[in-house]
């Protein structure tokens, strides 16, 4: 089994404090360089875009009940610099970065390849930057940057044009980050079909809509407008080793893994909340469709995230992780869901080492890769270090000797 930590760096409040940006910073740094010298993989960061709090302001606020900043890292190629200079052996990952919004998947794609670029210049450096990509979780993120409605039609079939969006974010940003000289009109068309959505109710809307405003038929289909036009480009840096670099698909959607590994190797993040026959699915739909170029597929290459709530005392680490789960939820939804709090705690590590080691041997597969979440709604700087170092020297241990 392998072991990497996940940050959130999420600046809310708890027990009634909100520390300080710099705070909040300061705090990350520390529990990454004791990640790194616990032996941790990969740390693997949250990314958020735009004030939680200010959002809440709009006509249509996304998340109106979050108190405090989801989170405070915007921008990963910024911060893995930071962290490969403080760190010896501990890889990075974006968890994950978004490619639709801040410029979009040119943009994104000329960024990553000028950190690799830069990374690449430190003597001996063959850690990776790990690319978790998606389309972001909240709308608001990306509304400032145009990706939102642009007619009837698509405010009727939102949510599917949403993962045509993506899929074509994804197709222009693996092909660049491969190297390629591209113009918008080599990309895949997008269509909306009867396919995409869940019933005909709602496909007659879209239907009614497309040609009240005189969107092209393409037989059963009808010709989505692209998102990004442009003419030929490449992004530069060109001359830089892709070998630091390994992108994860953040989406459980099994067209745009597919679509990412027709183009480069890449990896699949998954929910600790995934069910069980889900994970094992894709694991054997990947086993056929993974890149050549990246080798066979191994059950590693899906890291999966769980919470971890640890202590001597079990009873005080079951009423943490309540505590903790039941914030989360009511700032998510407004009010506490037993239910959801109960599925959360039934996907989470919680207890003692003993308890903890004995519900991974149930729970995980010998080859998994977890993201082990240990900050969650905690800003006791000093207290995740040590349950950092707990699970390393009493949970790791228990469960290697199985």
């Amino acid at each position: 089994m392998r072991y990497d930590v996940f940050f959130s760096i999420s600046q809310t409040p708890v027990d009634g404090a909100v520390p300080s940006e710099a705070e909040m910073f300061k705090s990350f740094f520390a529990q990454v360089e004791a990640a790194d010298a616990l032996g941790f993989g990969t740390a693997w960061v949250a990314e958020s875009h735009l004030s939680s709090e200010v959002q809440k302001r709009n006509r249509e606020p996304v998340i109106p009940h979050w108190r405090g900043e989801v989170g405070l890292n915007c921008d990963i190629t910024q911060l893995a610099h930071q962290v490969f200079a403080r760190t010896k052996t501990i890889e990075v990952g974006s968890a994950v970065m978004n490619i639709v919004c801040n410029g979009g998947p040119v943009a994104a794609a000329e960024r990553i390849a000028y950190f690799a670029a830069l990374h690449g210049l430190r003597s001996g450096e063959k850690r990776r930057l790990n690319v978790g990509f998606s389309a972001g979780r909240f709308d608001f993120m990306n509304r400032a940057y145009g990706v939102m409605p642009r007619n009837a039609t698509e405010r009727a079939a939102w949510p599917v044009v949403k993962g045509l969006v993506f899929a074509e974010a994804v197709e222009i940003f693996c092909r660049l980050l491969r190297g390629d000289v591209l113009s918008s009109d080599e990309v895949t068309q997008p269509l909306l079909t009867r396919s995409l959505f869940r019933n005909d109710e709602d496909w007659q809307k879209v239907v009614a809509a497309a040609r009240a405003e005189g969107f092209v038929e393409k037989g059963d289909a009808f010709v989505l407008p692209r998102r990004w036009t442009f003419e030929q480009l490449k992004i530069i840096p060109q001359d830089f080793d892709r070998r630091l670099l390994q992108l994860v698909v953040g989406s459980h959607d099994a067209a745009s893994q597919e679509l990412a590994n027709k183009f480069m190797p890449a990896h699949v993040f998954n929910l600790s909340i995934t069910a069980p026959e889900v994970i094992e699915q894709t694991h054997t739909r990947l086993q056929k469709a993974f890149h050549p170029d990246g080798g066979g597929w191994k059950r590693w290459y899906m890291p999966r995230t769980t919470f971890v709530f640890i202590d001597k005392d079990k009873g005080k680490a079951q009423e943490a992780a309540r505590k903790a789960l039941g914030a989360y939820w009511t700032a998510l939804e407004g009010t506490l869901d037993p239910k959801k709090v109960a599925n959360a705690a039934d996907n989470a590590l919680i207890g003692d080492p003993e308890t903890i080691a004995e519900q991974m041997k149930t729970r995980f597969h010998a080859d998994d890769r977890l993201m082990l979440w240990f900050d969650f709604f905690n800003h006791d700087n000093a207290r995740v270090i040590d349950n950092m170092k707990h699970f390393v020297e009493a949970v790791i241990p228990r469960v290697s000797r199985s």
